[in-house]
């Protein structure tokens, strides 16, 4: 397990409507492509969190 992890949330005016954490960024963000592709009126906003803040 890595110290940081990523965080996916599905966007829709500013309102999020799904969240889903993966360990590595690249997970992330081909994640989000291939969303992108499904429905791309949504938007994927990735963000790096601690693991801490995420575990306890």
């Amino acid at each position: 397990m890595t110290d940081t992890m990523w965080k996916c949330e599905q966007l829709r005016a500013g309102t999020v409507y799904n969240r889903i954490l993966f360990n590595t960024r690249q997970e992330a963000e081909q994640f989000a492509q291939q969303m992108g592709k499904v429905e791309p009126d949504l938007f994927w906003n990735i963000e790096a969190v601690p693991a801490k803040a995420v575990w306890n």
